[in-house]
């Protein structure tokens, strides 16, 4: 009767911790396993119900971001997601595809290999698999307090940055410019202004559309999943666009995706490889680990849950590694995802692992309809991603305390400015650095005060 009493009260009370053994260090799931119920169980598929309907066109936007194809960001959101939920310590952190990560992937990428190409799709694998081993590493050695030294204005500045990069990005995309593709913000923003005169009505229109309907159905029916509906209102506008067939205007779609479970894959172990990829994937991996402990305590601070930065580390690891044989990308948590599914109603990672899936399930369904999907109306939701990945209210607080403490304005603006101007990479080490030796000559006798 005892056990049984307890039983109840973890399920109950989500911020019951249990007490913590070398056994759950290993095998995490038996820190929450005690808490699944039929109760919980219908909980925490509710939750991944939402979750796959949030990840599903978040999945395929994010693809496009990182150049990979389409299906690949959906590969990203099965495999990954449901190993990092089952190793990781926190019961709501929902991993996958992210705009950050899929940025830097793509600006690591796209100078050795042509976007989308099976050159380009392998290195993107390999590049997932370096990143795990990293992050692997640092876990086993127990370096969880590094995002610790890790000033949060240098992810409010990178993430700023990456936004403008993403909407730079999708500019030919939304006007239907005929310009070549071009990596950096201002290079970019130039070509797609030059050839501004030549932009497609129809393709802006499309865009446009897609646009609006997705800020007005997220601030009106917050309910519903804004993108999805966006993405029907400029899927069905390029279907019925009056001049399209007389006039021979040829609106570009995503093309058919694959109806199948994600493929496996294998990652090059060529250490030529390696050497090209090996900067690209201490950035990723140092990003990565940042993003997804600062989602996991903001929402562990919610759910009264406590946070082991290490475990948080090797779940990541084996995640990004598992995903470079299951056809994902590199990957990390997801703070949408995760505050839904906190909101939702999760009670255990195993939200998480529904969501998985579900989306596998859905995948066969809308796969043959994702071929009219206009790549306008992906260009419309992205901007409404760049423009989520905006932290005004941070930026704001490093700004207001502007008297007290200067060094957080400065770093959000090298880190910024690095972002736009240098490769994204290395961007983060700028900010990264600058940090450290900031914060160290604060806390030396003679530093600035």
């Amino acid at each position: 009767m005892q056990d049984a009493g307890r039983r109840r009260e973890r399920i109950l009370n989500p911020g019951t911790e249990l007490p913590k053994t070398g056994a759950t260090r290993w095998v995490p799931m038996r820190a929450w396993w005690p808490r699944v119920g039929r109760a919980t169980l219908r909980k925490d598929a509710l939750a991944g119900l939402s979750g796959a309907l949030i990840v599903l066109p978040q999945g395929i936007a994010y693809a496009v971001i990182a150049g990979m194809p389409p299906e690949y960001g959906l590969y990203c959101a099965i495999g990954p997601a449901i190993v990092a939920a089952l190793f990781g310590s926190s019961w709501h952190l929902v991993s996958g595809p992210t705009a950050p990560i899929s940025i830097v992937v793509f600006s690591a990428l796209a100078p050795l290999a042509l976007p989308g190409s099976p050159e380009y799709v392998k290195l993107a694998l390999t590049l997932g698999f370096l990143v795990g081993a990293i992050q692997l590493s640092l876990g086993l050695v127990r370096l969880g307090r590094l995002t610790d030294l890790i000033s949060h204005s240098v992810i409010v500045g990178f993430t700023t940055g990456a936004a403008f990069l993403i909407a730079a990005s999708q500019l030919k995309h939304f006007f239907g410019l005929p310009a070549p593709a071009r990596t950096g913000f201002f290079p970019t923003v130039f070509v797609a202004a030059k050839a501004l005169p030549d932009l497609s009505i129809a393709v802006t229109a499309v865009g446009l559309l897609t646009l609006v309907v997705c800020v007005l159905s997220r601030r009106l029916a917050p309910r519903l999943p804004h993108m999805v509906v966006a993405m029907i209102a400029g899927s069905l506008l390029a279907a019925l666009w009056p001049w399209s067939q007389a006039a021979g205007v040829a609106i570009p779609t995503v093309g058919a995706l694959p109806a199948a479970v994600p493929p496996l894959s294998t990652p090059s172990f060529d250490l030529d490889d390696w050497n090209r990829l090996g900067g690209s994937a201490v950035a990723i991996a140092v990003l990565g680990l940042t993003e997804a402990v600062a989602i996991a305590r903001a929402v562990a601070l919610r759910a009264g849950q406590t946070i082991d930065g290490n475990q948080e580390f090797i779940g990541q690891g084996l995640s990004n590694i598992a995903g470079s044989f299951f056809s994902g990308y590199p990957s990390s948590g997801s703070f949408t995802r995760s505050g839904v599914n906190f909101d939702a109603g999760a009670v255990t990672p195993l939200a998480a692992v529904f969501a998985s899936v579900i989306l596998m399930a859905i995948l066969f369904f809308i796969a043959p309809v994702v071929a009219y999907l206009p790549i306008a109306a992906m260009a419309g939701v992205l901007f409404v991603v760049a423009w989520g990945l905006i932290d005004l209210r941070g930026i704001r607080r490093i700004f207001a305390a502007w008297q007290d403490n200067r060094d957080e304005a400065i770093v959000f603006c090298v880190t910024f400015g690095a972002t736009l101007l240098i490769a994204l990479e290395f961007a983060v080490f700028v900010g990264i650095l600058l940090s450290l030796i900031l914060r160290s000559l604060r806390n030396t006798p003679n530093g600035p005060v």
